[in-house]
């Protein structure tokens, strides 16, 4: 079995350089607040099913530049949870101020699995940057499912797992920035129940779909039952072979792809400001 899944693939119009064994590619000599051609929109988000998490840098967004960029790629959609933009609905500031502790969605997730339509994809615009620290990985869920045995494969096909917004892993995370961004939902309101393993609706591939801030017990079977399986799944899923790691610089753009990646914002820049602006694609139901 070929682990490597970042194969250099080769683009007309746009420079792209993989950044990782195993998934992530940043794109050169594309300016991505300009009117670009349809050509070019296609190759990027050809780079995006391929390499799964895509890095632009030097990039100077406008709200409403942000938002243009946006709508070539998917359809942007609110999050539930954080107070967006006046003007842009879509567009959801992710502070971390100097005072906090906790770094919001601080643990590896896929975005929002407790919805019965998670988001295609999510765009990160960095704009305020810590001196240091603050890095974001990403871990490949196709390589974490064809690197499982062939008896866990065929005993995880048949599962659905419950995902939920409140467990108590990432309600910690979000407990500083909802102090001063919440829309008024406690936390603990959404539940979506999906396949264990999903194919994605464009590649065709398998890819793992659990993950530890969100999913609580397989369908059928009680948490206690449930943990000794999920607690495997989460540990195997981040191995550093199926990860990349990316350092964030003021201008920096990362788009990734919600159906076969995982991502975890690291929390170690204390007493330093944070500030991104998210945009979430809509997605489709898991299959």
């Amino acid at each position: 079995m070929n682990l490597n899944f970042n194969i250099k693939k080769d683009f007309k119009n746009i420079e792209v350089f993989p950044t990782a064994g195993a998934l992530g590619a940043q794109i050169e000599n594309v300016n991505l607040s300009d009117n670009l051609p349809d050509n070019i929109i296609e190759e990027i988000y050809d780079a995006l099913l391929t390499y799964q998490v895509i890095f632009f840098r030097n990039q100077k967004f406008e709200p409403r530049t942000q938002k243009a960029f946006a709508e070539r790629i998917g359809k942007p959609i609110v999050y539930p949870f954080v107070k967006s933009l006046d003007e842009f609905p879509e567009i959801t500031p992710i502070l971390k101020k100097e005072t906090d502790i906790n770094n919001f969605g601080g643990i590896w997730h896929s975005d929002t699995t407790y919805q019965e339509e998670p988001p295609m994809g999510t765009m990160l615009y960095g704009i305020e940057i810590p001196h240091y620290g603050g890095d974001t990985e990403w871990s490949n869920q196709y390589l974490a499912y064809e690197s499982l045995s062939e008896g866990m494969k065929k005993f995880l096909n048949t599962l659905e797992a419950v995902n939920i917004s409140g467990k108590a892993r990432v309600a910690k995370t979000r407990s500083d920035i909802m102090k001063h961004a919440s829309v008024g939902l406690k936390g603990d309101e959404l539940r979506a129940v999906h396949p264990v393993v999903r194919t994605h609706p464009e590649t065709k591939r398998k890819s793992l779909y659990v993950n530890e801030a969100h999913t609580t017990n397989f369908v059928g079977m009680t948490e206690e039952e449930s943990q000794p399986i999920l607690e495997f799944l989460f540990k195997h899923q981040i191995k550093s072979e199926f990860t990349c790691r990316f350092r964030w610089e003021s201008g920096s753009v990362a788009i990734w792809d919600n159906r076969c990646t995982m991502h975890n914002p690291i929390n170690d820049y204390h007493g330093q400001r944070r500030l991104m602006h998210r945009i979430t694609f809509a997605g489709d139901k898991p299959a």
